[in-house]
């Protein structure tokens, strides 16, 4: 399993360090900001639950991920109003899929394990990240011939 997650990690470095990838990484800083911020400001200021928090501030996160996405990080632009749609809910569907992957692994940490919710808002944005590139680079965002 360590060397499937380490070849695709080199592969996804190797292919366009200088500009693709590091747009990413900075986008993906930005979107985890607004996803932790939002988190903590709902959850430790407002009192609200973690479950609800995290919702809320990973539902924020998809709609700035998917501009910035769009427009920095892979500078795409859509040849029509069916093309944007499509896409947009291509990349809102692997976002829910990514979602339901945080919720899951916050909620296992903080709820059955009894760590604390950050631990596990941090461990599953590894794996979220991770997913949310190859997913975007592979099906929402792929370069047209």
């Amino acid at each position: 399993m360590i060397s499937v997650v380490s070849k695709i990690i080199k592969y996804i470095l190797g292919k366009d360090i200088g500009g693709e990838t590091i747009r990413y990484i900075i986008v993906g800083a930005l979107t985890t900001l607004v996803n932790f911020g939002l988190f903590e400001l709902m959850h430790v200021v407002f009192g609200i639950g973690v479950t609800a928090s995290n919702v809320t501030s990973i539902s924020a996160s998809i709609l700035f991920a998917y501009i910035t996405n769009k427009l920095v990080v892979f500078r795409q632009r859509s040849d029509s109003a069916a093309a944007l749609a499509l896409e947009f809910c291509k990349f809102v569907g692997s976002r829910l899929f990514t979602m339901v992957l945080e919720v899951g692994v916050v909620a296992l940490f903080y709820n059955i394990l009894g760590f604390d919710a950050w631990l596990g808002k941090v461990l599953a944005q590894i794996l979220v990240v991770i997913a949310n590139y190859i997913i975007s680079k592979v099906l929402v965002f792929r370069k047209k011939p």
